[in-house]
Parts: C-alpha cells; structure tokens; sequence
C-alpha cells in the first residue's frame, strides 16, 4: 500500500545494501506473491522523491527483445511510440509486457531512466552501455 521512504533513505545513508524480496500478505497472514517488477517500480517511484533514481530490471536476457530465439536481437531504445508497434505486432508479449508497462510508469512518476538487461552485465546496464533503455518520450 505504501513504502516507506525515511526507512529506505536511512538506510541508505548508512550504506546499507537492501534486499526487498516481492512478498506481501494480505493482513490476515495470507501470504501473497507480488510482481517483483511492480514492487521495484512502485519502490523506485516512491524514493525518487528523496534522489535521483535510475531502475535497473535485470534478468536472464540482454534486453528487450526483437526476436525472443535470439538473444543478440536487443532493441537498444523503447519509448512510447515503438513500445506500442512492438506490442501490436506481437514482437513484444507476454511476461515483458507488465515490465514494459512498469518501466514507463516509472518515467511517468519521477524516475530518471529505466533500462532492462541481463543481470550478469549489471555494471554494464548501469553504466548506461548495454540493455534496452525505456525512454519517457519519442525523441
């Protein structure tokens, strides 16, 4: 429902790495798996009040995809107007869509930039030189 920002950024300040995994309940203890890409989305947001935030999805591929056989088919930019192309001829579908969908929120809500890329290049993605950057608007 929230989250809670002076506790993140205190523990930032205290160089603290933190680790969120997506488990939430529903306040009976009814314990619920939450997307991951929408609880760093809606963490990133929340705490680009307070800094500067870039939002790094990582996982098991080089980016988005033109060609989900082939892993070298990295579209390096995506904003507004292609996402909504690769959508409508299904280049992009399934599981990237809510992490898409995630990314531009994001940009909407205050991050900075948002990239997705393959987890074992994270330097790489942060450093802005691998991964597909989510772009807020079409320039």
């Amino acid at each position: 429902d929230e989250v809670n920002v002076s506790m993140i950024s205190n523990l930032l300040q205290q160089n603290t790495s933190i680790v969120i995994a997506p488990i939430t309940h529903d306040g009976n203890g009814q314990l619920l798996n939450t997307n991951a890409d929408t609880m760093a989305q809606a963490i990133a947001t929340a705490i680009s009040s307070v800094y500067e935030v870039s939002l790094v999805y990582s996982f098991e591929k080089k980016g988005v995809l033109s060609d989900v056989n082939n892993n070298d088919s990295v579209i390096p930019v995506i904003n507004p107007e292609n996402y909504a192309s690769l959508k409508a001829s299904g280049q992009v579908n399934e599981g990237m869509i809510p992490k898409l969908d995630n990314a531009f929120e994001a940009l909407q809500k205050g991050v900075t930039r948002v990239i997705i890329g393959d987890a074992l290049y994270i330097d790489h993605l942060i450093a802005g030189k691998a991964g597909t950057t989510i772009q807020k608007n079409n320039n």
